[in-house]
């Protein structure tokens, strides 16, 4: 069995929906297909695809494999397409995850000129408040804010962006002013995270780093909704000073504890290893940087 060729009839079988649609896609026979996905199957050692009569569905394992292996034809086909034109030139779909805002407001209006610059890309950009699975939800490459672990992913750096603890003149005037991030303890404070649960706000105070553990009545997974029920007198929130520049300018939010603001945070796109070389991630990242040096994203939302 040729792996490529496997690999490559089982994604057109997911992405046709059944294995008599790929096999006239293909075009190839009925049969044939079949073989190939037992063949797969096999030598994997595991069921990729659910049969019945009426239709397939994936696997755990075959979800994994198809996600893999969609990235890999993918770049199989830009480094084919590269070579053939006999130059490093930027090809095929390119997908970007990014924050929400950031995204909004300064990576797509950034995104006409870099298609007009390479007509052989083109891009798919996912916002979302959340740290997105490279591999699993085929992305290329995601901007995300902080330092980054190590990992097996590569990080550059492509701005700073100052984090702001606020909260509505309402709230305030309802429960006091925090004069320190040790009284954070005593208030209701709107976390955002990945996970519920209370989690840790980090402060300066002198050259002395500060952390608190702050838990509240509201958590969220979306940056947009802490900052809405802030503005409503939920409670107190730490967020990214581009997510409420507007707020904080029309007077819905206050800015707290600016004598303890900590030092502004990274913000990097972050690629696996093995996309690297891909000359449309690179020539992207590459433009992120020229674009946003020596940036700070304070006022993106003001544009």
């Amino acid at each position: 069995m040729d792996r490529f060729d496997a690999m490559t009839v089982f994604v057109r079988v997911v992405e046709a929906g059944s294995l008599s649609a790929a096999a006239r896609v293909g075009p190839q026979s009925l049969t044939s297909v079949s073989r190939h996905i037992a063949a797969l199957e096999e030598r994997l050692g595991t069921q990729l695809l659910r049969r019945t009569t009426r239709h397939l569905a994936l696997t755990d394992e075959g979800r994994l494999f198809y996600e893999r292996a969609k990235a890999i034809l993918g770049e199989m086909e830009e480094l084919e397409g590269a070579l053939s034109a006999g130059r490093d030139e930027p090809s095929g779909r390119l997908r970007v995850a990014a924050p929400g805002l950031i995204g909004r407001y300064r990576i797509a209006p950034l995104l006409p000129r870099f298609l007009a610059r390479y007509p052989s890309v083109d891009v798919d950009l996912v916002l979302v408040d959340r740290t997105v699975d490279l591999v699993e939800e085929n992305i290329h490459l995601a901007v995300r804010l902080g330092r980054q672990p190590d990992s097996s992913l590569v990080a550059r750096k492509l701005a700073e962006v100052h984090m702001l603890t606020c909260a509505a003149p309402v709230y305030l005037k309802r429960r006091g002013t925090p004069k320190s991030p040790g009284d954070l303890r005593d208030h209701d404070c709107l976390t955002f995270s990945d996970t519920a649960g209370a989690i840790e706000w980090r402060f300066r105070s002198s050259s002395t780093q500060v952390s608190v553990r702050v838990t509240g009545r509201i958590w969220a997974n979306s940056l947009y909704a802490v900052v809405a029920a802030a503005i409503e007198g939920g409670g107190i929130v730490r967020v990214p000073s581009w997510q409420v520049a507007h707020e904080i300018a029309a007077g819905r939010l206050r800015t707290l504890l600016d004598a303890y603001r900590p030092p502004p945070t990274p913000v990097y796109a972050v690629f696996d290893h093995a996309r690297r070389s891909s000359p449309k991630v690179r020539t992207f990242v590459d433009y992120l940087v020229d674009q946003w040096a020596g940036s700070d994203l304070e006022t993106v939302t003001s544009r």
